[in-house]
């Protein structure tokens, strides 16, 4: 630690740091445009002078920007000196010249950071009388709106897009005194990443296009703490909800997941909770009935039937767990196909019993090294991808310490290592974005691809695995890999089921573990199918395949199938003729699908806006989102098994309250998941006083106006018996604990700039920890090496091995529901060799038909030379493509 004196006070602060962030970890006030925590300093925009001086002697002093300047031992500055005052108000004078006065009209207007940073200098009047410079807006597509005149220039968009997130379609262009920062012409956004301009920028240049649509301004917004429910990452976000309407999702900080960001998907993919054909009441046979009619009669049906039921990767722990007991374990089946099931519980396995640390997405952006099996993250984990990118500047950073430039100094950072980067590979079916930052790349099928990573493992620690008839080619791959990942100090192996292939799992566990054996920092990532699938494969339960052999030879008659649209697990003749079988089918779910046009009962189930719930992530981290707002209709599907369990006598849950209760006894009764109850503070907590957090900023307005149509007075609020959350902007705007924080948020930081008010230090954990529990501790003991290398992969005769591929707007089911992300799917192809196209004289957009276990499948060739001969990728998941179980071979017909 070393003293430094603030306005002739003296602190205790930690070295290393800036000026900036250090007045900012101490609470105090100094404003700040181009400077971000994420994206560290380079001194453009003059916001943040202060006045430094020599000494205790010293009465003059100099001007110095904060955030270049770094913090050593005795200094001194000041703040509220007056020439520094005097500075950052001309500053914000100068910026007002040729910014609009349209706050009134501006989407960012009461929440945004120019704002609040005019507010601070002190600066309140414009002499500026002459014509502003204007500019003309590009439409930028479906996530976000553009309006240039409200730029300042301080390049955060840019640094943000190109240097953070690797985009290339975003730059700035000049002229004389024009600035302009924008597309080269008007068109879509490339980057996965583009929302965070909207969170990003200062201003209202760059803002969330999706909330224009039906706009609110963010401090009518009733707003609590989720979690992302569009990957296995687990990134935590802000919901926003008006009228009934969930409006807005918005970055949550978490310093151990997702940091500052949020992906395009996460994002603007919540659309799908305001669709207009949601199931928003009790349905019998397509028509509405009454909720107690409903329980009376499922509950009689229950009781006269034979029931197994069916449970959801993407449904919280605690609907899945109170559907087990709703029926017991030996009737609880997972819902995912044999091949998707027998790959999370591999995964949860490597995780759970081997010896090497699973890596948070922050640890990811530390490693030094990087070797990526059969993963394309862009499209299956984006946010991963966005960490790996961070990763590959760790060991040309070593060259910017040995000069003695601080790691938060960006532009000379990036001045001195230009495109230097470190050591990453990637071996994937088809290319990938990340392929442009990668040291090697490898195309193969994923046989091939798990047989290098063998290679590898056995090249680290001789005791693993050999790999024979390897080519000359692959040997030196597999060497430099092995060297590489030797000689870093922060080794990282990421892979997951995206390819769908136990082999290259296998494979990733080796190499981690052979690498454990040297260097015990090294870090594993594997990245799962849906938002809870960890959390289902550590739950127990039969196979789905299982469920149709009991209703085929008449062992059940009636299922309950819980938030899973059984169509994309299995072949729809099988899933057909698994549900015409069933005397009765139960379906509680929030979204219409194949599955739900098929139930006799469809019961509306709350999508995470509408629950309390938790999931796990994909590192092992259990962590809670809360009910944004209540629906009378609709409930949490683990609150109507609740209901059911109690109205057919299962006493176990007759002893269920509320969402603590189910918690509890999950935590009691499933070993994996002990610790769980601790995620969050109990229903009972309170804050000072005895007051609950209020999920409603205090500036918050119309709550009579809103209903008037229905009465002139202010309905009785709801009360939340799951959390100490309140659902008006009633309670206390003490700190709230860091699970439970639902909006960024305090006096004179009206943006999401505010975030630096919750931290223990700027860019580091929230106050109280980040959220969430980790159920794994990895062991001391050395993982056992598997053993089974895969055959190397031979094309076949007129027919192609058939590879999953991957989008990240499409193949994810819930987000592809969103207007706004509906508009980038993809329509549905074939990719094959343009080699193997040509000799089975196929051309570019020629429909070709293909026969794979027992399906005839059509569909548009798309020509690749990144793909290897031999293998042909079909992209999983998208609306209008039928599940196909894949790897496998397709038979060409002629």
């Amino acid at each position: 630690m070393v003293t430094i004196y603030i306005d002739n006070k003296p602190y205790e602060v930690k070295p290393g740091k800036n000026l900036l962030e250090t007045c900012l970890t101490l609470g105090f006030d100094l404003p700040y445009f181009c400077w971000h925590p994420a994206l560290g300093s380079v001194g453009a925009c003059r916001q943040c002078a202060v006045k430094m001086f020599k000494d205790a002697d010293d009465k003059t002093g100099r001007l110095v920007m904060s955030c270049m300047e770094g913090v050593t031992n005795n200094q001194r500055i000041s703040i509220s000196d007056k020439t520094a005052v005097d500075f950052r108000e001309g500053v914000i004078e100068w910026l007002m010249t040729n910014h609009p006065h349209d706050c009134a009209v501006c989407d960012e207007g009461g929440s945004c950071h120019l704002q609040d940073m005019t507010v601070m200098t002190g600066h309140a009047y414009r002499r500026f009388n002459f014509k502003k410079r204007t500019h003309v807006n590009q439409n930028l597509g479906p996530f976000i709106n553009h309006e240039m005149n409200r730029c300042i220039q301080c390049y955060r968009c840019v640094r943000f897009y190109k240097d953070h997130a690797g985009g290339e379609d975003l730059d700035v262009f000049a002229s004389k005194n024009n600035v302009y920062f924008g597309r080269s012409e008007p068109g879509t956004l490339e980057s996965e990443f583009s929302g965070n301009l909207s969170e990003v920028c200062p201003t209202g240049v760059f803002t969330d296009k999706t909330l224009k649509s039906h706009y609110t301004r963010k401090w009518d917004l009733t707003m609590a703490p989720s979690i992302c429910q569009h990957c296995s990452l687990g990134c935590n976000i802000i919901a926003g909800e008006r009228y009934g309407d969930l409006r807005m999702i918005a970055n949550r900080y978490h310093g151990d997941i997702n940091g500052y960001f949020i992906c395009d998907r996460g994002r603007f993919g919540y659309e799908f909770v305001n669709a207009p054909n949601r199931i928003r009441q009790p349905l019998h046979m397509g028509q509405p009935v009454d909720e107690s009619q409903m329980i009376s009669e499922i509950s009689t049906l229950l009781t006269n039937s034979k029931v197994i039921v069916i449970g959801s990767p993407r449904a919280s722990l605690q609907s899945n767990f109170a559907l087990k007991k709703l029926v017991g374990v030996a009737s609880f089946h997972k819902g995912v196909s044999q091949q998707e099931q027998a790959l999370m519980e591999l995964a949860a396995s490597i995780l759970k019993d081997g010896s090497v640390h699973a890596l948070t997405m922050k640890e990811t952006e530390k490693a030094d090294a990087v070797f990526i099996l059969g993963e394309d993250l862009t499209n299956t984990a984006p946010m991963l991808a966005l960490a790996v990118r961070q990763s590959v500047r760790q060991q040309p950073m070593l060259e910017v310490s040995k000069l003695s430039i601080p790691e938060w100094n960006d532009a000379a950072a990036r001045e001195l290592i230009q495109d230097k980067k470190g050591p990453l590979f990637i071996a994937t079916v088809v290319e990938t974005k990340l392929d442009n930052i990668a040291t090697r790349t490898f195309r193969a099928a994923p046989q091939d691809i798990a047989r290098l990573g063998f290679a590898v493992a056995n090249l680290i620690d001789s005791s693993s695995p050999a790999v024979a008839n390897l080519s000359e080619d692959e040997k030196m791959l597999a060497d430099s890999i092995a060297k590489s990942l030797l000689t870093a100090e922060r080794p990282a192996i990421i892979s997951g089921t995206s390819c769908q292939s136990d082999a290259v799992l296998r494979a990733a566990a080796n190499v981690a573990s052979a690498l454990h054996k040297q260097n015990k920092n090294t870090g594993i990532v594997l990245t799962l199918p849906e938002s809870n699938s960890l959390g289902l494969a550590l739950m127990g339960g039969q196979s789905l395949n299982a469920a149709f052999e009991k209703v085929k030879t008449d062992q059940v008659d009636t299922v309950i199938i819980l938030e899973n649209d059984l169509y994309r697990h299995g072949h729809a003749k099988i899933i057909d003729e698994f549900l015409s079988k069933c005397k009765s089918v139960i379906v509680i779910d929030h979204s219409t699908n194949a599955t739900t046009s098929k139930a006799q009962w469809n019961i509306p189930a709350g999508t995470f806006a509408e629950s309390d719930g938790m999931m796990v992530n994909n590192e092992g981290r259990t962590q809670r989102f809360f009910q944004v707002y209540e629906k009378p209709t609709i409930k949490e599907s683990w609150r109507w098994i609740m209901n059911i369990g109690s109205a057919v006598g299962n006493t176990s849950i007759q002893q269920w309250k509320n969402f603590d209760s189910v918690t509890t006894a999950m935590a009691h009764e499933e070993n994996l998941f002990s610790g769980i109850e601790k995620v969050s503070p109990l229903s009972n907590f309170r804050m000072i006083d005895g007051q609950r957090v209020p999920r409603e900023p205090h500036r918050y307005s119309g709550r009579t106006a809103m209903l008037a149509n229905v009465a002139v007075s202010e309905p009785k609020p709801p009360e939340d018996q799951d959390s100490g959350l309140s659902y008006t902007m009633e309670g206390t705007r003490a700190l709230a604990p860091s699970t439970m924080i639902p909006f960024f948020w305090s006096p004179g930081w009206n943006s999401v700039q505010s975030v630096n008010k919750y931290q223990e230090e700027v860019g580091a954990a929230l106050r109280g920890g980040n959220p969430g529990v980790r159920l794994f501790a990895t062991t001391s003991s050395q993982s056992q090496y598997f053993n089974e290398v895969p055959e190397k992969f031979k094309p076949g005769e007129n027919k192609l091995w058939i590879v999953p591929i991957h989008h990240i707007y499409g193949s994810e089911e819930l987000s592809a529901k969103s207007n706004s992300v509906s508009k980038r799917v993809s329509q549905p192809y074939i990719l094959i060799n343009a080699e193997d196209a040509a000799n089975l004289q196929l051309s570019e957009g020629q429909v070709i038909e293909f026969e794979m276990d027992g399906q005839s499948i059509k569909l548009p060739v798309m020509l690749s030379t990144s793909i290897s001969m031999g293998l042909a990728g079909i992209p999983i998941g998208l609306p209008k493509l039928s599940f196909i179980d894949c790897p496998g071979w397709g038979l060409l017909n002629k």
